[in-house]
């Protein structure tokens, strides 16, 4: 899949809810928001297979991942603002890396580990001090 300019994403009707397969995801503070067939998005090595870092990969929305997305940094920290009964359990791994992560929250996730496993809605919100621009060489896109 070629990755989509952030920019030209297509339209998603939020006045209605996703289909019974699809998955949408709002990325926020950027309020980029996708759709999906569940379980449909093709895999490339984006953290673990329809992770929240492996949709932005696929959908061109930068979510900073300086390890690559194996869970050896926090750097793809989020928030998981809406849907948490949809996605995978945090596993060891992901929660030990956790506790080095700044500005934690009981909703904290890894975008690498946290697996999408059913249809539905989801926001995210990326931290804003999570940004690493510099290090991935993607242009800058911070919402101030």
């Amino acid at each position: 899949m070629s990755v989509p300019d952030p920019n030209s994403l297509p339209e998603v009707d939020l006045s209605k809810p996703p289909a019974d397969n699809i998955v949408r995801v709002t990325f926020e503070p950027e309020n980029k928001t996708v759709e999906f067939v569940h379980d449909t998005m093709p895999y490339d090595g984006h953290g673990l297979p329809n992770s929240f870092l492996d949709v932005a990969e696929n959908y061109g929305i930068f979510l900073d991942h300086a390890c690559g997305g194996v869970a050896a940094c926090t750097t793809c920290h989020i928030f998981l603002k809406k849907g948490a009964e949809g996605v995978s359990e945090a596993e060891d791994l992901e929660l030990d890396r956790l506790d080095m992560a700044p500005g934690l929250q009981l909703n904290s996730r890894l975008g690498c580990q946290c697996v999408i496993e059913k249809p539905g809605t989801y926001v995210v919100e990326i931290p804003a001090w999570n940004k690493n621009y510099v290090q991935e060489g993607k242009p800058a896109t911070a919402v101030k």
